[in-house]
């Protein structure tokens, strides 16, 4: 008898035909997640992966790790046992004692997926339920709000018995989605964007403008850190920084300042298309939310938009900001955001941005100045980084 993790899913068991391609993503996706843990097997039967390791798998640490794998809804360690009721009874004292040790109350459930079982799923919980309480006489049993759940489940090769789960990450598995680009600074925002977008399965690519010596290296070293935070549940990201100084220079000094922050985002948006289409991307992500800056109204939004040709998703445009607080603390980019380190979005700030930009008006401005040769300088020399 042995110890074992079962994964659950929960959106891919609604995929119909299309569930093998979804499934075998999620087992590649738990295998990069588990890589280095020590030797292991993975196998999936019922709605559930079962995670088997040997003695150098590192039980522990995996539990962790599996946490921040999408498409998984749930994690329990279980005990493996031979499927009769002289075996799960013994098992069950002998797995849970120091659990059931520590409470006052607890109830048992059974899931009888074997319908060849000798006994029903209540005849199995009655059994259980009234051998744990002759072996534990502190415990009482509580249907309603139990301290502890004991859980049997009887599968097609063997029992499981286990005493509650751990919440998964949820979502679709990272990569079952597409591909999209992420446009990140050094903020709060657009890691979050990214998580969520990974969180439906999404595999993201980012795309990073870096303008010295406005900005320092350690502001671009922020931003890597952050996707190494997010690759944790995306798995690998590819990212491009982009250099804009000269970009960001040829707009001051030729285009309206009320107008410079606008017209900054639409290059951003070229570029970042001009990128997306070669990584075969099909959308590109950004981390705005309906106004919380001037170029964040849906005038803004708008003339931005229209610089691009592929779709552009923002997963928080309906949020305020102590919800995206709230998540970037959950996932652990919060204390690596607020590092003060400045991106550029805050160059060359004007004083007084057009909320309600008109986009004939800003495509006028634009072409002050050709900036044909500066765009196609900076997607040139794009530098390439590997994070996760």
């Amino acid at each position: 008898m042995k110890e074992v993790i079962l994964l659950k899913y929960g959106e891919i068991i609604l995929k119909g035909l299309n569930r093998p391609v979804f499934e075998d993503i999620l087992t590649k996706n738990i295998k990069r997640s588990l890589y280095k843990l020590g030797h292991f097997s993975l196998t999936r039967a019922q709605s559930t992966i079962c995670v088997d390791g040997d003695e150098t798998f590192d039980i522990d640490q995996a539990v962790i790790r599996l946490q921040k794998v999408f498409g998984i809804i749930s994690i329990a360690r279980a005990y493996v046992v031979k499927k009769d009721m002289a075996s799960i009874r013994l098992a069950a004292v002998k797995y849970l004692k120091e659990t059931l040790g520590q409470v006052k109350t607890f109830k048992v459930d059974a899931r009888r997926s074997d319908k060849r079982f000798e006994m029903t799923s209540p005849q199995i919980t009655a059994d259980i339920g009234g051998y744990l309480l002759e072996a534990f006489s502190h415990l009482k049993v509580d249907l309603h709000s139990p301290e502890v759940v004991v859980m049997v489940e009887i599968r097609d090769f063997a029992a499981y018995i286990h005493a509650g789960s751990l919440r998964g990450a949820g979502g679709m598995p990272a990569g079952s989605n597409g591909r999209a680009a992420l446009l990140i600074s050094g903020g709060l925002d657009s890691p979050v964007a990214g998580y969520m977008l990974a969180k439906r399965g999404v595999e993201l690519f980012a795309v990073h403008f870096f303008s010295p010596p406005y900005t320092s290296e350690r502001a671009k070293l922020k931003v890597l850190d952050l996707l190494q935070v997010v690759s944790v549940y995306s798995g690998k990201i590819s990212c491009f920084i982009v250099p804009f100084t000269k970009i960001q220079e040829a707009i001051k000094a030729n285009c309206p300042e009320d107008l410079f922050t606008i017209i900054m985002r639409r290059f951003m948006m070229k570029i970042a298309n001009v990128i997306a289409e070669h990584q075969s991307c099909s959308a590109l992500i950004t981390g705005e939310s309906l106004g919380q800056v001037a170029s964040q109204t849906m005038d803004g939004i708008a003339c931005t938009d229209a610089a691009c040709n592929m779709p552009v998703f923002r997963p928080l445009i309906g949020m305020d900001k102590e919800e995206i607080v709230q998540i970037s603390r959950k996932i652990g980019t919060y204390d690596i955001s607020i590092q003060p380190f400045e991106d550029c979005c805050t160059v060359f700030t004007p004083r007084h941005p057009r909320t309600k930009p008109k986009l004939n008006f800003v495509e006028l401005a634009e072409s002050s100045f050709d900036f044909t040769k500066l765009l196609e300088e900076a997607v040139e020399g794009t530098e390439q980084i590997s994070i996760g």
